[in-house]
């Protein structure tokens, strides 16, 4: 309710009770501010007009004037600022550390926007209750907040690349060796990908590419995969964990044990092939950046067929028929991905670590070299996806669909619909047809003043 009281004050709803403060005072609010979504007043530099003073300070606001003592502003300091106090229900009077009253005003919104308002959070984390409202969103504005997600997903891929790069005092390939890493735990695993990545570093392992078998022991051994030593197990399992012994030593290298997720799970999707993908692509020397800055130069599609050959692999040997090592109750193939995962790397790892490589260098046009990436490959597909576009959303492209994703993760899922633009059109017409009644206050005013001024 708080976050919906926000809401109309920032968007200048004027559905304050009336024009005046609990003490019946002329109130005209000159400027609401600006949101504060950190610790603090709910809005900065707000200029109200109460009486024949003008105040210019913060604004904070509760359900409950009595939630002020609740949530301990009393003994804060950062409220002492605060102008003036916009609460649902008036049953307590607020006062400074001096004594004096804080300015008071009661906000009321109609049950249907309130209604509206809770049932939009309900179900946002679980389901799409917008749903019916989308169509009647103008396409204008559903390209436009469409275009603000996809590019705000962009740039928060490419920061976490950059700060990979930085990590390593600007070394891209180590980032794009943490990035490709952790790409291929594809969601369900990529914070153990990650985290082994970053306990070997890509020069300890470059150091001996021309031998297979070191790559794979070192990798399998940081991942906490080598099994113990079992009855008539395959030679390689055991060269490997004596591989991995030597080098352990050698580099004083110590597994962090990372925690896979593995229940449930196809045989195709465990680690442990994907892991023999990382190996392969390191024993093949790793230039994967300085071959993503090449294939990028090409046109957009062009450039998505040179990279989707960098990411389409074949195994040989041991993982060419196995998903782990145990004797393999399934076909495996040497082919480790299919087209839908070769360009979820594309969108996870090319786009990326070259966004953010031509974003440290200042160079825009391989800023959008990048992002046309995502322009030419397809949607992904997804239930994110299946659930928007049974919606009616458009869906034509991987920039599109990234979207999407961006929009159910940050909004829907955090049931942030007052900060989507989509539950903004929707709240801000729910609350223009249910404006507020004397029947859906909480506390009766004393008397009908006129709607405030906005």
């Amino acid at each position: 309710m708080e976050k919906l009281m926000q809401f109309v004050w920032q968007h200048r709803l004027g559905l304050i009770r009336g024009a005046a403060t609990t003490r019946g005072l002329p109130l005209r609010v000159i400027d609401p501010g600006r949101l504060n979504t950190d610790a603090g007043p709910d809005f900065f530099n707000a200029s109200v007009k109460i009486g024949d003073e003008t105040w210019c300070g913060n604004v904070e606001m509760h359900v409950r004037a009595s939630d002020w003592h609740r949530h301990g502003h009393s003994s804060d300091r950062a409220y002492d600022s605060v102008v003036l106090h916009v609460v649902a229900v008036d049953d307590d009077e607020i006062r400074r550390p001096d004594g004096s009253p804080i300015p008071q005003a009661v906000m009321e919104i109609g049950s249907g926007a309130r209604e509206r308002y809770e049932a939009l959070g309900r179900g946002a984390d679980t389901g799409l209750p917008c749903a019916e409202g989308l169509p009647s969103i103008q396409p204008v504005h559903v390209a436009d907040w469409l275009t603000a997600l996809a590019v705000e997903r962009v740039f928060t891929k490419s920061e976490r690349a950059a700060a990979l790069a930085d990590a390593t005092g600007g070394n891209w390939e180590e980032a794009a060796y943490a990035t490709f890493a952790r790409a291929l735990g594809f969601g369900l695993n990529s914070e153990p990908f990650e985290l082994t990545a970053r306990s070997l570093p890509l020069n300890i392992l470059l150091k001996h590419r021309d031998n297979p078998l070191a790559v794979e022991a070192m990798i399998f051994g940081q991942a906490g995969l080598i099994p113990d030593p079992a009855v008539d197990e395959d030679p390689y399992v055991e060269a490997l964990r004596q591989e991995y012994r030597f080098m352990a030593a050698k580099f004083s290298l110590r597994s962090p044990k990372p925690q896979w997720k593995m229940a449930r799970t196809r045989p195709q999707n465990l680690p442990h092939r994907r892991l023999a993908l990382l190996a392969l692509k390191v024993a093949d020397g790793f230039g994967l950046m300085g071959d993503l800055v090449a294939a990028a130069e090409r046109d957009a599609v062009a450039a998505v067929e040179r990279v989707r050959d960098l990411f389409d692999l074949t195994l040989e040997g041991f993982w060419a028929n196995h998903y782990t090592f145990a004797p393999s109750g399934a076909k495996a193939f040497p082919r480790v991905l299919g087209r839908n995962a070769v360009d979820s790397l594309i969108i996870n790892v090319a786009v990326p670590l070259l966004h953010a490589r031509a974003a440290s260098r200042g160079d825009d046009l391989a800023m959008e070299r990048a992002v046309d990436l995502l322009c030419s490959l397809p949607p992904e597909e997804n239930s994110v996806v299946r659930l928007f576009t049974a919606a009616g959303l458009p869906c034509r492209d991987a920039f599109a669909s990234q979207a999407l994703v961006e929009l159910r993760r940050e909004y829907c899922e955090k049931r942030k619909c007052v900060y989507c633009r989509f539950g903004r059109r929707l709240l801000s017409k729910s609350i223009a047809a249910n404006p507020a009644s004397p029947a859906d206050s909480a506390t009766p005013s004393a008397a009908p003043y006129p709607a405030l001024p906005f």
